[in-house]
């Protein structure tokens, strides 16, 4: 029986979101109930679903047919009703060039170790989903199925690229990851997939190609000024902070972030300044305090 819950409501979008925002929709459901984080009974479950909406709601054309025509698109026979022959948005499929390409487990872990069962790719089998939408058998034959494998790589490597030795058959191959790959993506590599797995990293969040860090300042730098070291992901740099920083500024960093996985460019690096406040005083220092407390009645300095 066909799967008739609603793409949007699974991935927890509304019709009107963005590209971007359906991305990131399927990027923290997929991390949530990855089966290589989440050992939950129904993880497996609802893994393939959110990753079937996107396959779907993530290509422009099967997204526009989706919304034309829901689920029923997903259900007629090959050649049948307004989705069959040639003419059809699906038509063509199984010629040369035609629009489709999923992948199936390869059964392939991180370490190298022994066939996980699990399907790591978008719809659960290809060839299954041939007869979901076709209602017949695959024309291609099983032997042709490509392969997918799980790789787990740092929050650097996935931002710098890398290069990975693995084994696979009994094989060791070398992998070359290119720069700004994200939790999710997709390498082609020979005759199979690999989807990447980031771990994160405590000091910086990643949206996108941006990149979000942070940097606490004391009371006194925050109001007079000054440069402080900063980490970003090539390395310690200097920053400038304005006199009179507020807590929770944002200062960009343009340039300074994730390289695009596609074209040139870099995203931005954000800093969110956090204000340290003292909490143990010398009678100087609070002597001080209340002089400058004294002095604020007597300026226009707020």
């Amino acid at each position: 029986m066909a799967d008739t819950k609603d793409y949007y409501q699974t991935l927890g979008v509304t019709k009107s979101a963005s590209t971007d925002e359906i991305k990131k929709a399927y990027r923290k459901l997929a991390l949530q109930y990855h089966p290589d984080r989440n050992k939950g009974k129904d993880s497996e479950t609802k893994f393939k679903e959110v990753t079937k909406a996107y396959e779907v709601l993530s290509d422009s054309q099967k997204k526009q047919t989706y919304d034309q025509f829901g689920h029923a698109a997903f259900e007629q026979g090959a050649g049948q009703g307004p989705f069959g022959g040639a003419g059809g948005p699906f038509g063509g499929f199984g010629q040369q060039g035609g629009p489709f390409s999923y992948t199936s487990d390869g059964g392939f872990s991180a370490q190298g170790g022994p066939a996980s069962g699990w399907d790591f790719g978008g719809f659960s089998d290809p060839f299954e989903i041939f007869e979901q939408f076709f209602g017949g058998q695959s024309p291609f034959g099983r032997q042709q199925r490509r392969q997918t494998y799980s790789l787990t790589i740092d929050f650097l490597e996935a931002a710098h690229g890398a290069t990975k030795k693995v084994s696979i058959g009994g094989k060791s191959q070398t992998i070359k990851i290119p720069t700004g790959v994200d939790e999710g993506s997709r390498i082609r590599f020979g005759d199979y997939d690999i989807v990447v797995s980031v771990t994160p990293d405590k000091r910086f969040q990643r949206e996108g190609v941006d990149i979000i860090g942070s940097k606490e300042i004391s009371f006194a730098q925050a109001a007079l000024g000054g440069e402080v070291n900063i980490e970003t992901i090539d390395g310690d740099l200097k920053l400038r902070i304005p006199s009179g920083t507020q807590p929770g500024t944002a200062i960009r960093l343009r340039g300074k972030g994730v390289p695009h996985l596609h074209g040139s460019g870099r995203g931005d690096h954000y800093v969110r300044i956090k204000v340290t406040i003292p909490k143990h005083l010398t009678g100087k220092q609070k002597d001080l305090l209340k002089e400058f407390e004294g002095e604020k009645g007597k300026s226009s300095w707020f």
